[in-house]
């Protein structure tokens, strides 16, 4: 067995931190653990104990070892390095919260599988639990080798970020490719043969520790369907696409990454309000429904219908939909049911789709439907039903409906 050596990064303060939660934040390839979650990092310091870790030949991580390793191994040199933080903290051996984007967000799945006791709850972005192709990773170790690390900055300044992001945050992601500059080539290699092998989606079934998979809508190198996959594989998972952003979501995206990590890991509900109901409203609206359709909604108001915008956004999302009681799943539940039994078709859709994005299965969504059909109605079930196949068959398609709540 190779055991990689692995290094650990702080990210928090010295003040206080065996009081909070332990928060294990994960890399992507050929980034490191500075430039890729610092500025989230930022959001998440005031209620975890953030610790980092770089790849071998990453960031602060200069050891590379002779032998190849896979990505089991790569997880246990992971925990090797975090059960002596654990022991400072009188909690050896115990568990901690995980985030992780591409790569280590594939470690993250081999830790929920290889040491479930380990993983109270998983953030995983922009992964999947098999990425790309063998002889893609094959092509770039042989580009690697001739070329060195170099060679990839270009098609990763384009696969890595969202168009326009590059404009907007040049210092970011410039520090971003000069660590894939800066990067071991054997290193980079390395990671790059355990990702060959890395295939865990008929294990997904067996991961029961909660699982938030966080896709970036503009990512072609992991899309979303593969993060529906984990979603939905495993036994609580949910689905938050973001729009905007491509492969590398905690530097795209840093407030609302850290803001999903608190929600998911603690169970907060939503941000503290910026100013007013209405703005965390927004917040949650924006994140169940998806911003496209968001926009839709406010560039159709108009004088008439604009302070019934204001009204829904402000009550329904700001005040209910924040609520701490129940997860959005349930709320997701319950919302179905209720426009099902009241005959409000025109919601439905809309509400199918926002179901999906708060983790809703396709298996779940039809026992909801079915289970309506005795208590409501069968000519509503029916009705739900016939929307709701359109809706999961086209899941892209705009939805029409009249004041959108």
């Amino acid at each position: 067995m190779s055991v990689p050596i692995i290094t650990a990064v702080r990210l928090t303060g010295s003040a206080n931190r065996a009081d909070l939660p332990l928060l294990v934040l994960g890399p992507s390839l050929g980034t490191s653990a500075t430039t890729l979650w610092s500025a989230c990092a930022g959001g998440l310091t005031d209620v975890f104990d953030v610790v980092a870790w770089d790849l071998p030949g990453h960031g602060y991580n200069t050891s590379v070892p002779e032998e190849s390793f896979t990505m089991a191994e790569l997880a246990s040199g992971v925990l090797k390095v975090l059960d002596p933080i654990l022991e400072q903290r009188d909690a050896y051996g115990g568990s901690f919260a995980y985030a992780g984007d591409s790569v280590g967000g594939a470690v993250g799945l081999q830790l929920l599988l290889d040491h479930p006791d380990r993983v109270s709850s998983a953030v995983l972005l922009c992964t999947g639990a098999r990425i790309g192709e063998a002889a893609m990773w094959t092509g770039r170790m042989a580009q690697v080798s001739l070329s060195g690390t170099s060679v990839m900055v270009s098609g990763s300044a384009e696969r890595w970020f969202a168009p326009g992001f590059l404009d907007r945050s040049p210092s970011v992601g410039s520090a971003l490719l000069h660590a894939l500059q800066d990067a071991d080539d054997t290193g980079y290699m390395q990671v790059c043969e355990a990702l060959a092998s890395f295939d865990v989606r008929d294990r997904l079934g067996e991961i029961l520790s909660p699982v938030l998979a966080v896709a970036g809508a503009e990512d072609a190198v992991t899309p979303t369907e593969g993060l529906r996959q984990i979603a939905d594989g495993v036994k609580d998972g949910r689905l938050v696409e973001l729009d905007g952003v491509a492969h590398l979501a905690p530097a795209e995206a840093p407030d609302q990454v850290a803001r999903l990590i608190r929600q998911h890991v603690l169970g907060e509900p939503a941000p503290e309000p910026p100013g007013s109901a209405y703005d965390a409203g927004m917040v949650v609206r924006r994140e169940v429904l998806g911003d496209a359709h968001v926009d839709r909604a406010l560039a159709g108001a108009t004088d008439f219908t604009a302070e019934f915008q204001e009204l829904i956004t402000e009550y329904a999302w700001g005040r209910i939909w924040t609520r701490p009681g129940l997860d959005r799943r349930s709320r997701s539940m319950i919302t179905l049911t209720a426009l099902i039994a009241r005959g409000h078709h025109e919601e439905l859709a809309m509400h199918v789709r926002a179901a999906r994005t708060n983790g809703l299965t396709v298996d779940e969504i039809k026992e909801l439907i079915l289970q309506s059909a005795i208590y409501c109605g069968v000519p509503d079930a029916n009705t739900a039903f016939r929307i709701a196949q359109r809706v999961l068959e086209q899941p892209d398609e705009p939805v029409e409906t009249q004041g959108e709540a």
